[in-house]
């Protein structure tokens, strides 16, 4: 069992909030998560898996079934199966609002689940559930591995690296042909499959919706529609770009990244560490990890965008922490980077707080203009938890 980051937050959650969501996607550890905070819980627990016929079963009269245990916290797991439980959980909360009446899991944001974000507002608090993130894993693989396999448990803990990617292909297969329908969405295998390695190659680059239609022969809004179901299922992230009233012509597109870099890999047919050193992908690869690492690091009420003028001013992650401290990032595969003007020129208009250069590997040093550059897993143990308070 390997310690999730969200564990003493869901923790203290449940000693308020009647439900918790733990939504992510799908074999990324929740079932195991859930099971592993059972012997925590401050009463005792029910398991139901709606993948389970018998479990379905006990609830198809869900009401009678959920008073009669009302003395327990029940644990719901792929509540996406069954989206009418929703109401339901909230006319009984309302009845009994109390700490941890129940725990639902979900492969899908609640914005997916039909009825899911509007039914229990006020009543439950989400947390996100991502693959491995680095400070997770840096007892049981190294940060090569992990970046190249990415965190799915099955995928990163694989024996070998030939069948770490044969489960990310199986992985990619079923969420196609099976997940989406389970939600009630109908869409084509092989447009979705297209779509899927289009983006890969698109990987770190802002988004040109009517390139994208064009090359899928659909409609504009179609491709929209199918990009907010691959981020919706936790596959794909839009950066937003940073706007602020600077009086400059700025880019209004946001940048799209396949968020677990083992999956982009897969997708883009990199299955050697070599291999991706020596591909075109490698700097957007790097990109995308780094500011994926750090979203999984740095928890949800943080803000992520980018920033770019038509001018050249640039910077790869503007990072809004809690407090409001802005902070411009930029970031290398290189342990001897060398930045542009863009960079300090952004950094000037943003009135940035704290500037990074985020490498690889190695002991931090500062550069010009109060920039440090900076190794990323220094950078998560030591800096990151610092912005939210400085």
């Amino acid at each position: 069992m390997i310690e999730r980051l969200l564990t003493a937050q869901i923790l203290t959650d449940l000693t308020f909030f009647p439900v918790i969501g733990i939504v992510g996607p799908r074999q990324v550890g929740k079932t195991t998560l859930a099971r592993s905070l059972m012997g925590r819980l401050p009463k005792p627990a029910l398991y139901l898996d709606l993948e389970l016929d018998t479990d379905l079963a006990r609830l198809q009269d869900a009401e009678t079934f959920l008073k009669a245990h009302t003395n327990e916290c029940v644990i719901i797991d792929e509540v996406q199966r069954m989206p009418r439980l929703f109401a339901l959980l909230r006319a009984l909360v309302d009845l009994q609002r109390s700490p941890a009446r129940f725990i639902v899991l979900g492969s899908a944001s609640p914005e997916l689940i039909r009825g899911g974000a509007e039914s229990l507002a006020g009543r439950i608090a989400y947390h996100e559930l991502t693959p491995f993130a680095l400070p997770e894993i840096e007892a049981v693989a190294t940060r090569t591995e992990h970046w190249l396999r990415g965190g799915f448990p099955e995928s990163l803990l694989a024996p070998q690296t030939e069948q770490a990617f044969r489960w990310l292909g199986q992985f990619t297969q079923t969420y196609i042909q099976r997940d989406l329908r389970e939600l009630g969405y109908d869409i084509s295998t092989a447009t979705l499959t297209r779509l899927l390695t289009m983006l890969a190659h698109l990987h770190g680059s802002v988004v040109n919706y009517s390139d994208l239609a064009r090359s899928l022969g659909v409609s504009q809004p179609t491709v929209t529609r199918y990009l907010d179901l691959l981020e919706g299922s936790f596959l794909i992230s839009r950066l937003p770009p940073f706007f602020k009233n600077l009086g400059k012509r700025l880019v209004k597109s946001p940048k799209l990244y396949i968020r677990d870099s083992g999956l982009l890999h897969q997708l883009a047919r990199i299955r050697e560490y070599d291999s991706l050193l020596g591909n075109p992908l490698v700097g957007a690869s790097w990109e995308g990890y780094v500011i994926e690492q750090i979203r999984r690091s740095a928890g949800p009420d943080w803000q992520f965008y980018f920033y770019r003028t038509h001018l050249g001013a640039e910077a790869d992650l503007v990072l809004v922490a809690p407090n409001g401290t802005l902070s411009c990032l930029e970031i290398k595969f290189s342990n001897s980077p060398v930045l542009s003007k863009g960079f300090y020129q952004s950094a000037t208009d943003l009135e940035a707080t704290h500037r990074y250069v985020i490498i690889p590997e190695g002991t931090a040093y500062p550069k010009a203009e109060g920039t440090i550059v900076m190794g990323l897993s220094e950078f998560l143990r030591t800096e990151l938890p610092g912005l939210g308070r400085r």
